[in-house]
């Protein structure tokens, strides 16, 4: 019955992102420009289509993916590389490849199968009779590498959102691993050092600093730094418009105040302004639900791989929806990380459909495993 419940609530709450995306993403039809004004169809599509592989992945889907996992792996690293060479520059970007009117992100696979490829590397490691520390070494050089070569190829695009959520993934898994603490002493040291020398030379050495890295590498690191100085048009009217929107919003369809992005990064900027702050607690309140039952999966006896694989994807979601709501009321940097499951975006939305498919397996294959 618990695992039922578990199930239960994921698609209730999936039922409901479906909703709350459709109707924010309609009402932004008194912003956009004509040729955008049926994305809220576009996005029923993409929730269909997202919808048949979490079946598909519930059902048979996981075990080819992780069966295949290396193979995916490197395909999806060779689509990111075809970017810098053949993707449309979209605002100074590449990191779309376009097939008439829709979209592809090959990064946002990439998160899916990195999750994946390091959660076997780490199971084949820990499988292991006897681990010395230069076993220990091995898989941490591993695994830097299998990060180091996506991120490298999605850092050039450029689309350092996602750089962060592949880095957050290994950071999160290196403090599961349970190593010889001497790593984790090293790890953290070369952290602090890495930051300390990395703000001297921002704010002293400068000349140095941009010799080293480049100019681009400086302005993307002065807007982290300082994006509270420099919030811009977009993040005031953000402001403006949830601030003003009151306990219930202005209403539906009749938000009187403009900021862009509003049906992808500021999608939350949209529900909140169209149903006020109430609106705004029943969305936080169904995405703690939905994360609390994901979470609470890993403490269910499953095979070490899932257990790794269901950590990375609440990870990325936790993170997606921190970053994304928090930059929306102006305690984060804008990065462009979409809000999961309720943004319009064709390839980020079927992923994360296709994830959850991937959870549903691992629960089914849970209950199994128990009888």
């Amino acid at each position: 019955m618990k695992t039922n419940r578990l199930n239960l609530k994921l698609l209730i709450s999936l039922f409901l992102f479906f909703i709350i995306s459709i109707l924010s993403i309609y009402a932004t039809r008194v912003f956009v420009k004509i040729e955008l004004k049926n994305l809220y169809l576009k996005q029923i599509i993409f929730y269909f289509i997202g919808s048949c592989f979490l079946l598909f992945t519930t059902f048979k889907g996981f075990s080819l993916l992780k069966k295949y996992n290396f193979l995916i792996y490197i395909g999806i690293n060779i689509l990111l590389l075809s970017l810098l060479f053949f993707g449309v520059s979209i605002n100074g970007s590449k990191c779309w490849f376009y097939i008439g009117s829709f979209s592809f992100q090959p990064s946002e696979l990439m998160k899916i199968s990195l999750i994946i490829t390091l959660s076997i590397t780490i199971s084949k490691f820990k499988k292991k009779k006897k681990i010395t520390r230069k076993d220990e070494f091995v898989l941490l050089l591993k695994l830097l590498t299998l990060t180091l070569i996506p991120s490298l190829l999605t850092f050039l695009e450029p689309d350092t959102g996602v750089v962060i959520i592949y880095f957050l993934i290994l950071f999160t898994f290196f403090l599961f691993l349970k190593l010889d603490k001497v790593w984790y002493i090293t790890f953290f040291s070369t952290l602090i050092l890495f930051i300390g020398i990395t703000l001297y030379l921002y704010f002293f050495k400068q000349d140095t600093f941009i010799s080293l890295i480049g100019q681009d590498m400086f302005y993307r690191i002065d807007r982290v730094l300082f994006w509270m100085n420099s919030s811009g048009y977009q993040l005031e009217n953000s402001l403006i418009a949830i601030a003003s929107s009151g306990l219930f919003g202005f209403g539906y369809l009749k938000n009187p105040v403009y900021f862009p992005e509003s049906y992808t990064d500021f999608i939350f900027t949209t529900w909140t302004s169209n149903f006020g702050f109430l609106g705004a607690i029943f969305l936080i309140f169904i995405i703690l639900v939905f994360d609390t039952s994901i979470l609470r999966l890993t403490l269910k006896k499953i095979i070490l791989t899932d257990k790794y694989i269901i950590l990375g994807i609440f990870i990325m979601l936790f993170y997606g929806q921190i970053q994304n709501i928090g930059m929306t009321i102006g305690l984060l940097p804008i990065t462009g990380i979409p809000l999961p499951f309720i943004s319009y975006g064709g390839t980020s939305l079927i992923s994360y459909l296709f994830i959850i498919g991937i959870i549903l397996n691992i629960n089914y294959e849970s209950i199994k495993y128990r009888n």
